[in-house]
């Protein structure tokens, strides 16, 4: 069974049981909402090129958030519903939140006008091919939308800053941290589905299931946490079936602020953000950051963490704590450094059979001392005046 930490469904049931109403939002908006909605549950009239298939109640509660907010401001600004709403009105929109001028409910300006962009799109594409299906064409208002988006800046922390972290933590948090940098694991949707029974091999492998990843199950190596996790499985007396982490996302990310701050003070990380906005996501950006280095190819990197696309590993680090390694020895190509190898391996061998020659010649040389000496000591051989002494084995006469 898999954990929603967001409760998604509970959320999107009840508010269909409400009525599946859309505050401030007009009829006519309501009403297309409604239906778009509901073809987004059952997974009819995809647009082509998306995935296939009823969406997720994150999902779902996302589009409805989003799109009752865009039909609110154009009804605001413009007086129009959202099938009404033209090009000019929509970027007009969106430019607002770009800079500012349009600000969140509770202050501060969108740093996500992106997700809001490609909801739109996709909403406006099912109207698109709904219409189609009746035998009209609706033009694409979307096609010179900007979907770019800047990346939010985020709490780097290095490994010595984790391991300070996870030294001043209460020790439920501890295991948590370092849980968390060596693994690099989702959180929260990956994190709260670990169960005991995932763990092998004395907890030093961990298995993050198919139904629980955004992207696909991998089967990772504990390499910096696993004494922490057993101690910390005995102390509770945890079973199979268990979660290892039960705690809410929430108050965790409180818990890591207040700590941060009190360690680090108000200064801003390598990342961009101030220590004191730390949370459980910037403990895997960290943790790419940390295996970037480490790992001998990309696509063992992408297996640990989950990831499909190259980008993801410029995303996570911006190549954070990485350092030139390179080394006189890189220097050789792949070609050279092979031929070099071979001239060093024939010299070897040239060598080791010089020395077995050499070693045949002393044999016989001494064979042949032995010979000529018993002689000598029968008579058989008469030394001449001038005749060197015959020498013993070791060069004594």
């Amino acid at each position: 069974m898999k954990t929603d930490p967001y409760r998604s469904k509970e959320v999107y049931v009840a508010w269909k049981r409400g009525g599946a109403r859309f505050p401030g939002v007009s009829p006519a908006s309501a009403e297309v909402l409604g239906r778009y909605l509901q073809d987004m549950e059952q997974g009819l009239n995809i647009a082509k090129g998306s995935r296939k298939g009823g969406r997720s109640y994150l999902r779902l509660n996302t589009l409805r958030w989003k799109l009752a907010f865009l039909a609110r401001e154009v009804a605001r600004r413009f007086a129009v519903s959202l099938l009404e709403v033209s090009e000019e009105q929509l970027h007009a929109v969106f430019a607002a939140m770009r800079s500012g001028e349009l600000e969140k409910r509770h202050g501060g300006a969108y740093r996500s006008t992106a997700d809001y962009v490609k909801v739109f799109r996709a909403f406006w594409h099912w109207h698109m091919k709904v219409e189609r299906k009746q035998g009209r064409t609706v033009t694409d208002i979307c096609a010179e939308l900007d979907d770019s988006r800047e990346k939010p800046p985020w709490v780097y922390l290095r490994e010595e800053e984790v391991r300070r972290l996870c030294s001043h933590a209460r020790f439920k948090y501890k295991v948590l941290v370092l849980f968390l940098f060596d693994t690099g694991i989702r959180s929260p949707s990956e994190l709260v589905n670990v169960r005991l029974g995932d763990f092998s091999e004395n907890y030093s492998r961990l298995r993050i299931r198919d139904e629980t990843s955004k992207t696909f199950g991998r089967t990772i190596n504990l390499l910096l946490s696993a004494d922490v996790v057993r101690e910390y499985v005995r102390e509770r007396a945890l079973g199979e079936a268990d979660a290892l982490f039960p705690f809410h996302p929430a108050v965790v990310n409180r818990y890591l602020r207040r700590l941060a701050t009190q360690l680090f003070g108000p200064s801003t990380s390598p990342g961009g953000a101030p220590y004191s906005e730390l949370s459980m996501y910037d403990l895997r950006h960290s943790s790419a950051c940390y295996w970037l280095p480490r790992y001998k190819s990309e696509s063992a990197l992408k297996y640990r963490f989950g990831w499909r696309r190259s980008e993801m590993i410029h995303y996570y680090t911006e190549f954070l704590g990485m350092e030139d390694t390179i080394t006189e020895e890189d220097l050789c190509t792949e070609s050279e450094r092979s031929a070099a190898e071979r001239r060093i391996d024939a010299a070897e061998r040239e060598k080791r059979r010089l020395e077995e020659e050499l070693a045949a010649m002393q044999a016989q040389m001494q064979q042949i001392l032995g010979v000529v000496n018993r002689l000598v000591a029968k008579g058989g051989i008469e030394a001449k005046p001038d005749t060197p002494p015959v020498l013993a084995p070791g060069g004594l006469p």
